[in-house]
Formats: structure tokens, C-alpha cells, sequence
């Protein structure tokens, strides 16, 4: 596995936002998003270390934190991702992946405990849209997230369209997130009280305001 990082934080994002959380991020990624904040790990240059499933799980397991979050670039991507999540929920962890909504989640849903989900929908700000899979949605449950980052109008208008077209809320969180330094968040909510978006929750980033927002292991 390809690790560019580990390191210990809050939950930026999320039904589990400011809980203490292990990062394990891993390098590359098959999209190229205009707003990418995490694009020095997607380069076939980035420096990453090799590490095996178990390596990886010992370390969590000697942090004493119980939340685990799997991130890149998009971690799916790591071949030995499903070990890795076994293992993690073998001692107990809370494990959830961020993925990038272009793979299919068909046979980590499966997975018996199950991970977590937070699965974005890139918008047409991103210029990825094309990538989306759909039919993920309906794979998700209670527990998980959909998360649309937003820069523009258009975007909000059209995660209000696949928000409705698929019944997200009636499935699993969703969240309207701003492209940082693009859009005001006051249009974000301004737009949703227009549009009765009910069930919807706007997200900021927690660690951009913690920290500087180009700041890593954070």
C-alpha cells in the first residue's frame, strides 16, 4: 500500500465532525478535480512509503483512537484496502472511507461489519461529473454520507436535483460543502432556505479554520 501520510486530528467533516480520528491517506487518485485541495498527493512523483495492512493496523491500534479514516487521493484505489478495513474493525475501530464517488462500493458494502461511507458527487464545478456512479446510492444506509462541494450556483442547483432525483435524504446524511475561498457559505444558506432543503446540512471544513488551510496532517 502506498501511504503518504498518517497522522492523528479531529474530524474536519461529517456526522462525526471534532471527534478525535486517525488519517490514513494514501497516494494517487483517478480524477482530477479543479478544487482539489489534496492534489501533491495524487502525483505519480509524491513521495509515499510502502506499508503493509498489518503495519498499518498496529500503529493505529497503539494511538488508542478508535475512529479511522481512510483518505487520498481515493483509497479505494490501494489494493489491499478490504484486508486493511478488516483488520481495523477487528480491533474495534470506527473505519470510514472518503471516496470520490467514481468506484464502486458494491463489494465493500458486503463486508461484514461494514465500513463507513462518505462518498462525494462531483458537481460540474469540478469538471468530473462524468465520473459519478449512481447506482452506489442506493447501497447506502443510516450511517453514511453523501457529500456535494459546492462553488457556484449551478453546482447547489444541481445537488438539489440529484439530492431529490435519488431521495438522499430518505437514505443517509447529506452535505453542502463550499470549494473554500469560492463561494460564501451565507449564499449556501440562503440557497437552502429558497429551496426548503430540508434534511440538508451545510459543512465547513473545521480544520481550514483551525489550522492554515494549505497545512497538512491536520
Amino acid at each position: 500500500m502506498k501511504l503518504v501520510e498518517k497522522f492523528i486530528s479531529i474530524n474536519g467533516e461529517g456526522a462525526h465532525a471534532g471527534e478525535l480520528a486517525v488519517f490514513l491517506r494514501f497516494k494517487g487518485c483517478n480524477l482530477n478535480c479543479s478544487y482539489c485541495d489534496t492534489c501533491w498527493a495524487n502525483t505519480d512523483s509524491a513521495e509515499a512509503e510502502d506499508v503493509t495492512p498489518s503495519a498499518l493496523a498496529e500503529w493505529v491500534r497503539d494511538t488508542g483512537v478508535r475512529n479511522v479514516t481512510l483518505t487520498g487521493g481515493e483509497p479505494l484505489l490501494q489494493p489491499n484496502i478490504a484486508e486493511l478495513t478488516s483488520l481495523l474493525m477487528g480491533l474495534g475501530c470506527r473505519v470510514e472511507y472518503e471516496t470520490n464517488g467514481s468506484i464502486s462500493l458494491a463489494k465493500f458494502a458486503e463486508m461484514r461489519p461494514r465500513p463507513v461511507f462518505t462518498m462525494d458527487y462531483k458537481l460540474p464545478s469540478s469538471g468530473m461529473e462524468r465520473f459519478m456512479r449512481t447506482e452506489n446510492f442506493k447501497l447506502l444506509g443510516c450511517h453514511d454520507t453523501v457529500k456535494f462541494v459546492s462553488g457556484s450556483i449551478e453546482d447547489l442547483e444541481r445537488a438539489k436535483e440529484i439530492i431529490e432525483e435519488y431521495s438522499l435524504i430518505n437514505k443517509c446524511h447529506v452535505y453542502l460543502s463550499p470549494v473554500f475561498g469560492s463561494i460564501d457559505p451565507a449564499k449556501i444558506v440562503e440557497f437552502m432556505a429558497d429551496n426548503h432543503m430540508n434534511g440538508v446540512r451545510l459543512q465547513l471544513q473545521l480544520h481550514k479554520f483551525i489550522w492554515e488551510p494549505e497545512r497538512r496532517g491536520v
